[in-house]
């Protein structure tokens, strides 16, 4: 009796051990003819026997429920997730099919990614990015592009999560590339080493080379200062700023990132603290010292501004703002002189400083003549410019310069 009994649960336990090889087998089958929801079907009566299984059919079983979850690219987000969290369980056997999936997840996923971004569907983008990134943690890149994509539609939350993610990694951006000279076009090009090697060697390139890329950590610092700006968070903004300063005291990107955030709050003396530190660093910078010029010109301190914007114009001859800019300051002293012209009397000492204001007046419209005639000389399109010298023609009695701009204005304001 002892004996049939031993024989029955042996017997019993082989069919069992049958019944999960022959589940599995149809999963495979299922999968290899991309019939997916067959697989998942199959898959769900193998669960059942799960609790039976050896670990060598455990680790079978949730490679092929990852395979089948993942369905050649065609399973959702969530499908995703549950995909990688299988394949986390399948250990031992799979090692290499497993890495080769994940890898056909991650081109997948940056493919659906890629082609979201160029359809302007940034939120989605971002999605795909961060999920090829949390697929293969290997390349922070891939979280850079999910927090910079997640920016363009103001998930500003989300943005700032990946940001910090991306902060506490280390992370920079910087890598190593290898450039050319393509001799039949004469442009650099940036390519693979074993690639540029390989053109040099055949004489179609030439003045190889090596360098690093520049930092994203600036660009990430800002944008963190920023979302929290946006958040109404300026302390934090500002802490972000000086923190990343503290690391790299003469990046001038990170001094004019904290720079603009101060002039997001409205805090004007600190803006211009940092222009002009970031000025000495690169004292040829024609746009710096323009910005300059605007602050001072804020601040009311117009002969400073006047400074600025003629040290602007010393490094860029066709910079047009500080030429424009420079004649509203001129222009900006008849102000007074018209409020004490229209105050004036009708004694023979008002008409006496009457006609001495005319003068001044007019003498102020002769100093702005260059610069707004320059201006147009630079863009010949440019209305305002162009409007407010032929008033000035027009008050200074110089008919003939008058009636050409009136022209051009005419011409201009039809278009």
């Amino acid at each position: 009796m002892k004996k049939q009994i031993i024989i029955a649960l042996a017997f019993s336990i082989s069919a069992f051990s049958f019944a999960q090889k022959k589940e599995l087998k149809a999963v495979e089958k299922a999968i290899k003819g991309s019939n997916y929801a067959e697989a998942k079907a199959a898959l769900k009566q193998a669960e059942g026997l799960m609790s039976e299984m050896d670990e060598k059919s455990k680790t079978k079983y949730y490679y092929l429920l990852g395979q089948a979850l993942y369905a050649g690219g065609a399973g959702s987000m969530e499908d995703v997730d549950g995909a990688l969290e299988s394949l986390e369980k399948a250990k031992g056997a799979y090692g290499s099919e497993i890495a080769t999936l994940k890898q056909e997840m991650v081109n997948g996923m940056l493919t659906k990614g890629n082609e979201s971004y160029e359809k302007k569907e940034y939120s989605l983008a971002s999605k795909y990015f961060e999920k090829s990134y949390r697929l293969s943690q290997k390349d922070t890149l891939f979280l850079y592009y999910a927090a910079a994509t997640a920016v363009n539609v103001q998930e500003f939350d989300r943005a700032l999560g990946l940001y910090e993610e991306l902060k506490n990694l280390g992370y920079t951006g910087v890598k190593k590339e290898y450039f050319a000279t393509n001799n039949e076009t004469g442009e650099e090009e940036v390519l693979e080493k074993s690639t540029r090697d390989l053109y040099v060697k055949a004489k179609s390139h030439i003045n190889p080379g090596e360098r690093l890329t520049e930092s994203k950590k600036p660009e990430i610092v800002k944008n963190v200062a920023l979302i929290y700006v946006s958040q109404g968070n300026n302390e934090k903004a500002i802490e972000a700023m000086k923190a990343a300063r503290a690391e790299s005291p003469d990046d001038i990107n990170l001094i004019l990132s904290e720079a603009n955030v101060h002039y997001k709050m409205g805090n004007m003396d600190e803006f211009k603290k940092l222009l002009e530190k970031a000025t000495q660093m690169d004292p040829g910078n024609a746009e710096l010292q323009y910005n300059l010029g605007v602050v001072s010109a804020e601040a009311n301190h117009i002969e400073e501004a006047k400074g600025y914007y003629e040290k602007t114009i010393e490094l860029d001859p066709n910079y047009i703002n500080a030429y424009i800019n420079l004649s509203a300051l001129v222009l900006a002293g008849e102000e007074p002189l018209i409020k004490e012209m229209n105050g004036l009397g009708t004694s023979k000492a008002d008409d006496k400083r009457y006609d001495e204001l005319r003068d001044q007046r007019q003498n102020i419209y002769r100093e702005a003549i260059p610069y707004l005639a320059k201006a147009i000389e630079i863009d010949a399109k440019n209305l305002s410019a162009s409007k407010t010298l032929m008033n000035i023609y027009s008050i200074l009695g110089e008919t003939d310069k008058y009636k050409s701009l009136k022209e051009t204005v005419d011409a201009l304001e039809a278009n």
